[in-house]
């Protein structure tokens, strides 16, 4: 079971996270990709804990490779939900993940998301353009908090 304090200070960075895109004009109403970070040293023991998250419901990303500040390797992936900014809705999946990474012996490491745009107006027919003309590059549409 996931350390009690830790919980604590995670719902806390939560509550921070939603409170600081709301106060940038982050659009309130939007569904957002919530991605929780998930590592690991080992890449077999990540691969294991990233097959469990997805049987939990999670879109799984592709494992990435990155060396920390202290020059350590480290294998890591995102469990991505879609939600609005509801904070008991992403601190039960905080918690989940907590516990499986524990349990499958991996870290988890937060979350976060991207600011949404309350005056964006995505136009899905405009994203079939073979011309490209109507494709928002990605940083165009939303900024990476956390």
């Amino acid at each position: 079971m996931a350390d009690s304090k830790e919980l604590a200070e995670q719902r806390e960075e939560t509550r921070l996270i939603i409170e600081e895109l709301l106060e940038d004009g982050s659009d309130p109403d939007a569904l957002y990709a919530i991605e929780h970070h998930i590592s690991c040293e080992n890449f077999e023991t990540l691969e294991k804990a990233a097959v469990e998250v997805f049987k939990l419901g999670y879109e799984v990303t592709e494992p990435e490779e990155i060396e920390v500040e202290s020059g350590e390797i480290l294998f890591c992936f995102d469990a991505v939900s879609e939600s609005g900014l509801n904070a008991e809705l992403i601190d039960a999946q905080v918690e989940q993940l907590m516990n499986l990474a524990e349990k499958m012996g991996v870290y988890y490491d937060g979350w976060g998301t991207y600011f949404e745009d309350p005056d964006a107006e995505y136009d899905d027919e405009d994203s079939d353009d073979e011309d490209g003309e109507g494709e928002e590059e990605e940083s165009d549409k939303s900024s990476r908090l956390h």
